[in-house]
């Protein structure tokens, strides 16, 4: 082998080689920009904690206060419901003592079939 072909296997080798460690560091700088740029996206994600935190709280308390708003409501639609009942039996009885001075009343025909119980107001007497 002559000089030649040994110095230009070396030159090749020497270039192979240097092109192996640039490769090396492009690679390792590549690597080291992706790690800062995760590390500041955790530090971005950590400074949005407090904000997340603040949100749950806030999720929380409204949650809490509807809650309530619906507890309170249904209590309410059963006081309605309760009220309602309460009118309805007072119609009752008040319809109940129409038809029973109904009854009593001779001008009143309380058989009829068309019979409806009358007005509550009392009857103005003749003199």
């Amino acid at each position: 082998m002559s000089n030649s072909t040994a110095l230009i296997i070396v030159i090749i080798a020497v270039v192979v080689v240097v092109a192996i460690v640039i490769a090396l560091l492009v690679r390792n700088r590549g690597r080291e920009r992706r790690a800062r740029q995760a590390n500041e996206l955790r530090t971005h994600a950590a400074a949005q904690s407090t904000d997340l935190e603040q949100a749950q709280r806030e999720a929380a308390a409204r949650q809490a206060a509807a809650d309530q708003a619906a507890e309170e409501a249904q209590l309410a639609q059963a006081r309605a419901e309760e009220a309602q009942q309460g009118l309805l039996h007072t119609e009752a009885r008040q319809e109940d003592t129409v038809r029973e001075a109904d009854r009593l009343d001779p001008d009143v025909d309380h058989t009829s079939s068309q019979y409806e119980p009358g007005d509550v107001t009392p009857p103005r007497h003749q003199a």
